[in-house]
C-alpha cells in the first residue's frame, strides 16, 4: 500500500509553525508578486500576518497601452496599489529603479536593507536569484537581480551593524531574518507548495488590477489557474484531492543553533 502524502500547509499553517508576524515580500516589477505569490501573502494577511510589499523598479518597461514612461509608472504604482488592496497588504513601497536595468549594487542592496531594518521582518519573500531554464519569463534579468540583491541584504547586511553603518546611525538598528522564501525557483530548488485552494479568486483580482499589462486577460486567468492545479498536484501527489498550489524554495537563515557567521 503506498503512503498517503502529507498534506500541504496552508499559510495560516505556516504562521503558527514558524512564529511569523510580520511578512516582506519584494518583487522586480509591479505585478511580479501577484503572479507568484500573491494568494499565499493573501492567506498570511488574513491570518493576522502584516504583510508590506516592496517593488523595485517602476515596470516603466512594460505595458501595451501607454503615453510614455512616466505615464506608465504613474499606472503602474496605482494598480499595484490596488492589487495590493485585495490581497490585504498593510503596505506598498517602490524603490523606483528603472525597469530593465537592474542590477544588485552597493546602492540597491543599501536601499533593500533600510527597508529591512524599518519593518523587521519574519520572512522575506523575493524571486530566486537562479535562472530558471524551462522558463525564461520566470528568469527575466531583473528578476534574478532583485533575488540576488534581497538575499544580499537579508545576509549578512541586515544582520551586521558595521554594514551600511550611516543606518545605525539613523536608528535602524541590525537585525536577523529567520526564513526567505523564494519564488520562480528551478524544480529541483522548490522545497515548499503552499496549499492557497479557496483563494484563487483572490489572486485573479489582484492580477486583474494589473490591466495595463494583460493584453488578453481570460488567457491569463486560464493559464493562472492551470498553474495553480499543476503545483498543488505536483506536490500532493496524483491521488490527492484537487486544489490549488504556490511553489517556493523556503530557506532557513536564522534557525535555532545558529550562531554568528555559522
Amino acid at each position: 500500500m503506498s503512503a498517503v502524502p502529507e498534506s500541504l500547509p496552508t499559510p495560516a499553517d505556516l504562521a503558527v509553525r514558524h512564529g511569523w508576524r510580520t511578512v516582506l515580500a519584494f518583487g522586480a516589477h509591479p505585478d511580479d508578486l501577484d503572479f507568484d505569490a500573491s494568494a499565499t501573502l493573501a492567506g498570511l494577511a488574513a491570518a493576522g500576518v502584516r504583510v508590506e510589499l516592496c517593488v523595485v523598479t517602476d515596470g516603466d518597461a512594460g505595458g501595451f497601452d501607454s503615453d510614455g514612461p512616466g505615464a506608465m509608472t504613474a499606472r503602474r504604482h496605482a494598480e499595484q496599489r490596488a492589487a495590493a488592496a485585495v490581497i490585504g497588504a498593510a503596505d506598498v513601497h517602490f524603490l523606483g529603479e528603472r525597469d530593465g536595468h537592474l542590477e544588485p549594487t552597493h546602492e540597491v542592496r543599501r536601499r533593500i536593507v533600510e527597508l529591512m531594518r524599518r519593518v523587521r521582518p519574519d520572512v522575506v519573500l523575493c524571486p530566486h536569484p537562479e535562472r530558471d531554464w524551462e522558463s525564461m519569463q520566470a528568469s527575466h534579468p531583473d528578476h534574478l537581480a532583485c533575488g540576488e540583491a534581497v538575499v544580499r541584504a537579508a545576509y549578512p547586511a541586515v544582520e551586521n551593524p558595521y554594514a551600511y553603518p550611516e543606518l545605525a546611525d539613523a536608528g535602524l538598528d541590525a537585525f536577523r531574518i529567520r526564513h526567505l522564501m523564494l519564488y520562480t525557483a528551478p524544480a529541483a530548488r522548490r522545497n515548499l507548495t503552499v496549499d492557497v485552494t479557496g483563494l484563487e479568486d483572490v489572486k485573479l483580482r489582484a492580477l486583474d488590477a494589473h490591466v495595463s499589462q494583460h493584453p488578453d486577460a481570460p488567457a491569463m486567468r486560464e493559464a493562472v489557474r492551470a498553474k495553480l492545479t499543476r503545483r498543488h498536484r505536483e506536490a500532493a501527489g496524483p491521488d490527492a484531492p484537487a486544489g490549488s498550489g504556490e511553489a517556493f524554495h523556503l530557506v532557513t537563515v536564522n534557525g535555532d543553533g545558529v550562531i554568528a557567521g555559522f
